[in-house]
């Protein structure tokens, strides 16, 4: 259970007790931001992207990944945007591991061609010319058998034998954990639950998408754009087309998640265009509106 901490509103110095949101990790361990009770809550008076999420490691598999940073509402209007400890904003992140690695096999690749050269030295080992023996006489010169000496025989290549192809070993999918939904009581909610299920069948590094869409918020990652209508107007079959126009031009697939349904029309366009369609019902999990929203479940990204 996540710990609360007390947090004190700075524009009417109303105290509030907060606790952290859990998320679910990709290994299916708990994650729960470790809130600063020492430091002291910002207004929040505009939302940007970026400002909205916070890297936060898994204590179980250590794996780092982008949430929903702790905001709290008060009463008196002001949101709050509650201190994390020891996290970064989204877009940071431990970037020492990796160029740790880079240097060390750089070291290791360093290594292994000074001992290809020769010496520890770096120097190149030769047998002197004409060791074995002094100058012999010329082949026309003295008589019989000892009149000149034979030249040393050639050493036959070794031939290397031949490379042998081994299977390599099957491995089988593995199962995704249990999704763990969010509970949509706001716009933020509804995009939140949206990524997390993103995130769930297998996309990573999702954002807010470079093209704005005409309605809704638009979510992209590698290989694929969504979008998401918090609003309770059905998707129509302009947003489905507009969606996916928006996927061409950007060469990847795409994906609509709507908390209102869809029209008949753009249930019909999206299944002729391969738009996978979800509903967002209030529990926050996203429920398959088409068949080809059944088989992104079923395959994943």
């Amino acid at each position: 259970m996540a710990e609360s901490v007390p947090v004190t509103c700075p524009a009417c110095r109303r105290e509030h007790v907060y606790a952290a949101p859990t998320y679910p990790c990709a290994c299916g361990a708990p994650v729960t931001p470790a809130l600063d009770s020492r430091a002291v809550p910002e207004s929040v008076t505009h939302h940007t992207w970026d400002e909205g999420w916070v890297t936060i490691p898994c204590a179980t598999c250590g794996r780092a990944d982008q949430w929903p940073r702790p905001e709290l509402g008060c009463p008196c209007g002001t949101v709050l945007r509650v201190p994390v400890a020891g996290t970064a904003l989204d877009g940071d992140g431990p970037a020492d591991t990796a160029e740790t690695d880079t240097r060390g096999a750089g070291a290791e690749a360093e290594a292994h061609s000074d001992v290809g050269s020769g010496g520890a030295d770096g120097s190149s080992r030769a047998e002197p010319e004409g060791a074995g023996g002094g100058a012999g006489t010329g082949p026309g010169e003295g008589s019989g058998e000892g009149g000149g000496r034979r030249p040393p025989p050639k050493s036959r290549p070794q031939r290397l034998p031949a490379a042998v192809s081994l299977p390599l070993p099957r491995t089988e999918p593995v199962p995704r954990p249990a999704f763990q939904p969010v509970t949509i009581r706001t716009a933020r909610d509804a995009v939140t639950a949206a990524a997390l299920y993103l995130r769930w069948l297998g996309y990573r590094d999702i954002r807010r998408a470079d093209q704005r869409p005409p309605s809704g918020i638009g979510l992209a990652a590698r290989g694929i754009v969504a979008q998401v209508d918090p609003t309770v107007r059905p998707a129509s079959l302009r947003d489905v087309e507009c969606l996916w126009l928006t996927a061409m031009t950007e060469s990847a697939g795409c994906v609509y998640f709507s908390l209102a349904g869809y029209e008949e029309d753009a249930r019909a366009r999206a299944d002729s265009l391969g738009v996978p369609l979800f509903v967002l019902d209030l529990t926050g999990t996203p429920q398959p509106a088409n068949s080809l929203a059944d088989e992104l479940v079923a395959t994943g990204a």
